[in-house]
């Protein structure tokens, strides 16, 4: 007798030993490896159950309709459009990267070993030792900051950059664009309306530097000492830091943990006299770690080779992000919660320079926070340009245009291959329509 129970996802036949269709009873053992060979994909279970006091064994056939996935192959996949990023507001401290709960409970527990006397784990590089597998990456990391210097120097002999002389803006096309959003000075003189000059490397990489120190864990920066200690991009720092071998900038790399009980340093290893800040009048090794004046080094390339430059400061672009972002997962870098501050270092130095809000309650000391990827390597997002020879992009159009970071935008319109991680900001799949037909969109 055969049975059918309907179902969305999959239909069942049951055959019981009292059935009425011979031919099926003669088929009592199937072949599982013709069954498997289906697109469909069948499935037989032996159940028994009982009927009224009887013991009834009876065969079961599932078919499914569902296409088989393999398990082992993940796609990453992407959203189709992803928000702009968010301007903070300057009047409020940004927000935690780790959560509150987290940063308590975990303060709670230090102070409780530290009640008991119980020394505090530490694991490297938390306890001043290196972590040796991180150092071909931070080698990578620097290698790969050199090439991203001189790939934007050199595009921007090629591709015009323009900044705004009020405001931060960056607009990376022939001319400025005509949205009228500046937050600058005299801004409502000026009906919003940026007032746009030519840009320089800087307005495509921010420069964001921090204190060199020979020892992190030994003597703080104070705000007398801090013209004592030489000032370079982060990004150099914390490839230092990380085991990256400079001559003119040193670094003292411990044998013997550090011990801690509580916020304690009670053995710091044997004492080292630190060397002086490295001064010389010959720049020629630490040249290629800066971007001061690199538009001069670096001379304008042949149009010939222009797409191949954008392609290798693109994927230079690519290796920093991702070799910074691994090397935070270990070793501490803190941020002003209040401006733009950033050291490379387990505690902040104690320099009083914050001028954010409140900083008059705070003595001008910062704000210390853990910092983020986005603080130490920042983006820069500007304004995605489809036709950079066209017509400026306008106020009225404002909603249906995407942003991109400065780099990947220069590198995108010098030839080189856009990221899968960027289109969604981009959001390159939105007809933008003319200026008319903009308010008859619904």
């Amino acid at each position: 007798m055969l049975q059918q129970w309907p179902s969305t996802s999959s239909t069942l036949w049951t055959l019981s030993q009292g059935g009425s269709c011979p031919s099926l009873m003669e088929h009592k053992w199937l072949n599982l490896s013709v069954l498997r060979s289906y697109t469909l994909g069948l499935k037989l279970e032996n159940e028994q159950s009982k009927v009224f006091g009887r013991q009834i064994k009876r065969t079961c056939l599932c078919a499914s309709q569902r296409p088989r996935q393999d398990s082992s192959v993940k796609k990453k996949a992407f959203p189709q459009n992803v928000d702009l990023p968010p301007i903070l507001p300057k009047k409020k401290k940004k927000p935690y990267p780790v959560p509150l709960k987290k940063i308590l409970r975990e303060s709670r527990m230090n102070k409780k070993l530290a009640q008991m006397g119980i020394e505090k784990p530490l694991e490297p590089p938390k306890n001043g030792l290196l972590v040796p597998g991180l150092i071909p990456a931070a080698y990578d990391v620097l290698d790969a900051w050199k090439v991203l210097i001189k790939g934007v120097a050199q595009l921007l002999h090629v591709i015009p950059v323009y900044g705004c002389s009020k405001c931060p803006e960056v607009h990376v096309a022939e001319t400025g664009h005509k949205i009228q959003d500046c937050l600058g000075s005299a801004n409502a003189k000026r009906n919003s309306s940026h007032s746009w000059v030519r840009g320089s490397i800087n307005d495509v990489l921010l420069p964001v530097e921090s204190y060199h120190l020979y020892d992190p864990f030994g003597r703080r920066v104070k705000h007398e000492t801090r013209f004592d200690y030489d000032r370079i991009p982060a990004v150099v720092e914390l490839c230092i830091q990380a085991g990256v071998e400079i001559p003119e900038y040193p670094s003292r790399r411990r044998t013997k943990p550090i011990r801690m009980i509580g916020k304690k340093v009670f053995d710091r290893g044997e004492y080292v006299e630190e060397p002086r800040p490295w001064c010389s009048a010959d720049l020629s090794a630490l040249v290629d770690f800066d971007t001061h004046g690199a538009c001069e080094r670096f001379p304008p390339p042949l149009l010939s080779e222009v797409p191949r430059i954008a392609q290798e400061t693109m994927d230079a672009y690519q290796t920093v992000r991702s070799g910074v972002q691994r090397l935070m997962k270990k070793y501490t870098v803190k941020a002003c919660g209040y401006c733009s501050e950033v050291h490379v270092g387990p505690w902040g130095h104690n320099a009083k320079l914050c001028g954010e809000f409140k900083h008059q309650w705070r003595d001008g000391k910062h704000g210390w926070q853990d910092a983020t990827l986005d603080e130490v390597f920042p983006p820069n997002y500007v304004w995605h340009a489809r036709d950079p020879k066209g017509p400026p992009l306008t106020s009225a159009l404002k909603s249906y245009y995407g942003k991109a970071p400065a780099v990947v935008e220069l590198c995108m319109q010098a030839g080189a291959q856009i990221p899968e991680i960027y289109k969604p900001m981009m959001r390159l799949d939105i007809i933008i329509p003319e200026s008319d037909e903009a308010r008859l969109v619904a």
